[in-house]
């Protein structure tokens, strides 16, 4: 059998090599948020992008709105949190 060295017509592929971190972070926020009291964390979703953390989604109340960004804040390895969660129609505010 022989190697060739790979060759590309064009631009080389890109490897995603922190797939896992971030999938790993993804995860440690979202158990943070199941966890944490205060907070019905059914209806949001985490994503993140480097060590950046995007909330979206819908809460019942201004106060886990705000009790989300604390939550996601206190986790290790997050550098910033965008909360995008919105009040759920039937909400207080």
């Amino acid at each position: 059998m022989v190697f060739k060295a790979a060759t590309f017509r064009g631009i080389e592929p890109q490897v995603e090599t922190d797939h896992s971190t971030r999938a790993s972070l993804e995860a440690a926020v979202s158990n943070a948020l199941g966890v944490a009291g205060g907070i019905d964390a059914s209806d949001v979703t985490v994503t993140a992008t480097d060590a950046d953390i995007f909330l979206d989604g819908s809460v019942g109340t201004v106060e886990q709105i705000e009790r989300a960004t604390i939550v996601a804040r206190s986790v290790e390895g997050v550098h910033a949190v965008r909360n995008r969660i919105l009040l759920s129609e039937g909400g207080r505010g």
